[in-house]
């Protein structure tokens, strides 16, 4: 979830700092390996038991009974009436994945994301505060710190593993989103329609569904105009899953024609580079230079026009905090002026966005989402809608940033007056979608990565991206 850049935040200034490279990297890991196996569960009924008897049912190919029996006779059609269906069978995942995850994994520990151990700097010396900031790290990032990431970036994985196999041409836009939402409800394993439920694990923000010119913060809303998936469209899937507040920022984007490959592969190939560079007492402005030389270092040609593919300037990267996707330091995507450093026990969302237009994004009409301002007194908000919706946000969203789709799915009514007062009154904080100039196409990737003290962890990283 890409996070706007202050003005001026953009501007060039020379400078270098303490790199690193990837060097060990995970093998890829099997869908066997993450639980995700596709077809119906053990024992599942098929209805179609009056189809022709030379072709095998699911039933058949579940039970290894093939469709002619020893004697060379075609099987007789079994009566399936009164039949009782057996359960899943533990440790399986379905297809689309909706069984939680708690189920699957049972006491077995999360799959790790990819560790990339940091390279040594003998001019980077620690002070005596940082070996007190390196101790605190520690105490921070223990084994259920470490439990709650994987588990959210596991449950990311299986999702957008369908949501790749059907953002498809045809598919709409709400059909998309719903089927993004119903998975990580299912696999976290919190439906997020009692009382506080969503805080427990589920959603960290709207899901992100941004076609060709738009570049961030677009989801479908209730009652909006359907939007369909073209062959032509260049599509942004970006969503977040936390456990206990510790979120996972992922994003992809997907293209039918291939016209497209090197924009999506420049900004994969940018995206790669920030994760290379990134690590403990690393310069975010040579992060920042270095992702730009990447990334326009690539052109596109469309409609027998070459284009160079250019670093979005005005939004970023960002670390997150707990219940929090954007913290207060930022990483551009173009070479910036600023001192910061990452630090370690940071978990930083590395993103980056390469477009074919002037690559800076605007507000546009339309709400994205909402998220609590928690700075802001409520003393003078007197009309007794709104503050019976801010109860419900402050027991059930906290400082997450949600859409009017979650509100809806928790069965909340009647709520536009109340919303408009809580933003009025600068209580809530509103989101519009933000776009580039028409006719152009963004492109985005996504990876969060820890800060360990001894390595970095990629932890959302996949055999996708």
């Amino acid at each position: 979830m890409g996070s706007k850049s202050p003005e001026g935040h953009r501007d060039t200034l020379h400078g270098s700092g303490g790199t690193t490279s990837i060097f060990a990297s995970n093998p890829p890991k099997p869908d066997a390996a993450s639980g995700l196996l596709h077809g119906k569960l053990e024992g599942q009924d098929n209805d179609d038991d009056d189809e022709d008897s030379n072709k095998g049912t699911g039933s058949d190919i579940e039970s290894g009974i093939t469709p002619l029996e020893s004697g060379g006779q075609k099987k007789k059609r079994r009566n399936n009436r009164g039949r009782k269906k057996k359960k899943a069978v533990i440790g399986q995942q379905t297809y689309p994945p909706r069984i939680a995850l708690a189920n699957i994994f049972a006491n077995k520990p999360y799959p790790e994301g990819q560790i990339v151990d940091y390279v040594q700097d003998e001019n980077l010396q620690r002070t005596t505060a940082e070996e007190l900031r390196h101790q605190a790290a520690l105490g921070n990032m223990d084994d259920d710190f470490l439990k709650d990431y994987r588990e959210a970036a596991e449950v990311h994985r299986q999702v957008r593993k369908h949501a790749q196999d059907i953002a498809k041409p045809g598919i709409s836009m709400s059909d998309l989103a719903q089927n993004i939402e119903d998975g990580v409800r299912s696999l976290t394993g919190h439906q997020g329609i009692e009382a506080g439920d969503a805080l427990k694990a589920g959603l960290a923000f709207p899901t992100g569904l941004c076609l060709n010119h738009v570049g961030a913060h677009w989801t479908p809303n209730p009652g909006g105009k359907e939007v369909i998936l073209q062959y032509d469209d260049v599509l942004k899937v970006d969503f977040g899953v936390h456990v206990n507040g510790r979120i996972v920022d992922s994003a992809f984007t997907v293209a039918s024609n291939p016209i497209y490959d090197n924009l999506l592969e420049s900004v994969r190939a940018a995206t790669n580079t920030g994760l290379r560079e990134a690590g403990i007492d690393a310069r975010i402005d040579h992060i920042s230079g270095a992702i730009q030389e990447v990334m326009e270092s690539y052109e596109v040609e469309i409609n027998k026009k070459v284009i160079p593919v250019k670093a979005v300037k005005n939004i970023t990267g960002h670390n997150i905090l707990r219940y929090k996707i954007h913290g207060d330091k930022q990483v551009p995507f173009v070479k910036s002026k600023t001192t910061q450093r990452m630090e370690e026990g940071d978990i930083f969302a590395i993103e980056t966005f390469g477009s074919t237009g002037r690559a800076y994004l605007r507000d546009d009409i339309g709400v994205y989402g909402y998220g609590r301002n928690e700075n802001v007194s409520t003393a003078g908000l007197h009309h007794a809608s709104a503050r019976s919706l801010l109860k419900t946000i402050d027991n059930n969203f906290g400082t997450l940033v949600f859409s009017r789709r979650y509100l809806e799915h928790m069965g909340v009514k009647n709520y536009h007056l109340g919303m408009r007062s809580l933003v009025s009154n600068g209580i809530v904080d509103c989101y519009a979608p933000l776009v580039d100039v028409p006719n152009s196409y963004i492109a985005q990737f996504e990876h969060t990565v820890l800060l360990r003290p001894n390595c970095k962890e990629i932890v959302s990283r996949g055999d996708d991206y």
